[in-house]
């Protein structure tokens, strides 16, 4: 690993513009689900601890949500940013969701993949008054004056099923009011989606502007369903943020880890794996990490600012900008494309 570091170093984290906004991004950013005690709990120290690895390796962005933890991980990364507010950083969270106290709430038990014992249960709400509500709400849990960067959290028929259309009315009838408010005040630079499915993201595109849209584990190594959105985007100078790189862990550890294989949230079915089998066998061809073929595929698109994967962990942040920054040889783009394994439209340089 330290000769990754050094390699990693000697590149640097590169910067690019988020869309049509002012913002400018790194190329790795810091998803803090995992600072809201996702699958495990998170060692006190340790938001904090990764939250200085990243500023020190130029992954200066941070995306939570009021969801993650039910409050927790907002918590812990304001707690972690306060001491540190001279320094570049730029946050994004999101609404959709307001937390509601439940004092019958038992702790002890992990609820949604949490295993946080913040007392809330979340609501969804994507009104004018449920959007306000959460911005202000997620402002003091962070404990800061402002974030950068709203997103509309699963919003969609993959989250909401038949209730999809009742909660889109509310979005576009009150809640992108308030977005366009907050943003012409200066209160925040951007607003978009963050969500899991790329129907909605076309859906909305056609009946609302954003500056940009955060989608998860739709443009990945296994799955590259974003292409046609992309090209949307790019028209309309959205910006666009790809998250979940890994596809909830089956990327990062590939198929010989130890302990569950997980895609998207979920277990692992028989024909991914069979598909990370054949990834794997090119990887280990070309002597390639498949965790930093699987980081550095979705930035060979033009359209994608930002790659967000997941970590909760000082050295998990130094291993995962080591890959980032790790040499990948054409031949290997070539080879998993001649396998059948890549769109023939997605770019690899």
């Amino acid at each position: 690993m330290a000769s990754l570091l050094g390699m990693t170093k000697e590149a640097g984290l590169g910067r690019r513009r988020l869309g049509r906004t002012d913002i400018e991004l790194p190329t790795l950013g810091v998803g803090c689900s995992g600072f809201g005690d996702r699958a495990r709990q998170m060692p006190a120290t340790a938001g904090e601890e990764t939250v200085e690895a990243a500023l020190s390796l130029g992954a200066d962005y941070f995306d939570t949500a009021p969801y993650y933890g039910f409050g927790l991980s907002e918590r812990r990364l304001g707690d972690a940013l306060r001491p540190r507010n001279s320094v570049r950083r730029l946050i994004s969270t999101k609404v959709g969701r307001l937390l509601v106290p439940d004092p019958s709430l038992d702790p002890s038990f992990p609820r949604n993949g949490f295993h946080s014992a913040m007392p809330f249960r979340p609501v969804f709400d994507y009104s004018y008054d449920g959007v306000m509500r959460s911005w202000e709400a997620s402002l003091h849990r962070l404990g800061l004056a402002a974030v950068d960067i709203l997103l509309v959290h699963d919003i969609g028929a993959f989250a909401h099923g038949d209730d999809h259309p009742r909660h889109l009315a509310d979005l576009l009838d009150g809640g992108m009011r308030a977005l366009r408010e907050l943003k012409a005040s200066g209160a925040v630079r951007a607003f978009g989606l963050g969500v899991n499915e790329v129907a909605v993201c076309d859906e909305i595109l056609d009946e609302a502007e954003f500056d940009c849209i955060l989608i998860a584990g739709r443009y990945t190594l296994l799955d590259q369903s974003c292409l046609a959105l992309f090209a949307r985007c790019a028209e309309r100078g959205v910006g666009v943020i790809s998250a979940g790189p890994y596809n909830s862990g089956i990327l990062a550890g590939g198929s010989r880890r130890q302990g569950p294989i997980r895609y998207d949230y979920g277990e692992a079915p028989a024909e991914i794996i069979d598909r990370v089998r054949r990834i794997e066998t090119i990887c280990d061809r070309h002597g390639v990490p498949i965790g930093a073929a699987a980081l550095q595929f979705p930035l060979a698109h033009p359209a994608i600012s930002c790659v967000l994967p997941g970590i909760a962990s000082a050295a998990r942040m130094e291993e995962t900008v080591a890959l980032a920054g790790y040499p990948i040889p054409e031949p290997f783009w070539h080879d998993l494309r001649a396998a059948g394994l890549l769109s023939a439209d997605a770019p690899t340089r």
